[in-house]
């Protein structure tokens, strides 16, 4: 099996949704003003972490004009900050945001990944291009050995991950559980040799949801604390 660095390459070079390839470019060819003067990465992004993670977050896509402009996920934008915040908060990284991919930012205990590695136009993806892109998830679940809790930044993602697990053999049970912030799901069945990862549910850390309340720096902090627990995931030094 190939490794993560390997993965990350063929991720990169990956061209399999049109509309996304086409809107990625558009996004870097008509940025807001505030970013005219800077070169957009305008390719799709791998995860990065900490390869021997045993958390795994994963959200729904690089944002047009964070991770698509500065070439890493979760990067260079509000929801990553406040994602990062929170892993700040609780001890998973050194430092409080994450604005360049150039900016020192180091992440322990866990991994950051999306269900799409392009930005889609309104943040609506296809079917088609979940289904396109999700074996890239897939095979990171596969490395990432020590991984024991997903957390699920919204409910495409939480949706994608249950059903990605179901098609790797592990049980939910029926009817498969909804999306609720805060919820814990404890799975069984089998990953492969090693047993599946505990699912928890949150909100995603959009504009939209912090913004107007719905989700708190709080309430991120809280289910990664949580997380943090299920795992025993090692904090990060900081300074």
């Amino acid at each position: 099996m190939e490794d993560l660095r390997s993965l990350a390459e063929k991720i990169i070079r990956c061209r399999r949704c049109p509309r996304l390839v086409k809107y990625r470019r558009w996004a870097a060819e008509h940025p807001p003003k505030r970013y005219r003067s800077e070169r957009y990465w305008a390719k799709p992004l791998p995860g990065f972490g900490d390869p021997e993670a045993r958390i795994m977050a994963v959200g729904l896509a690089p944002a047009a004009h964070g991770g698509n402009r500065t070439g890493r996920m979760w990067t260079g934008d509000g929801a990553g900050n406040t994602l990062i915040r929170s892993l700040y908060n609780v001890g998973l990284a050194n430092r409080p945001d994450s604005r360049r991919a150039d900016d020192g930012l180091a992440l322990r205990g866990i991994y950051l990944t999306a269900v799409l590695r392009c930005p889609p136009p309104e943040n609506k993806p296809t079917s088609d291009e979940i289904r396109n892109c999700v074996d890239y998830l897939r095979q990171e679940l596969m490395l990432l050995r020590n991984v024991s809790v997903v957390v699920a930044l919204g409910s495409i993602a939480f949706n994608t991950v249950i059903r990605l697990l179901r098609e790797m053999g592990v049980d939910f049970g029926r009817p498969l559980p909804k999306f609720r912030h805060g919820l814990v799901l404890e799975p069984g069945g089998s990953l492969g040799d090693r047993k599946p990862p505990i699912i928890i549910a949150s909100y995603h850390p959009s504009r939209q949801n912090t913004q107007t309340g719905k989700l708190t720096q709080e309430m991120l902090d809280q289910v990664f604390e949580k997380a943090l627990r299920y795992a025993g995931a090692v904090k990060v030094e900081r300074g």
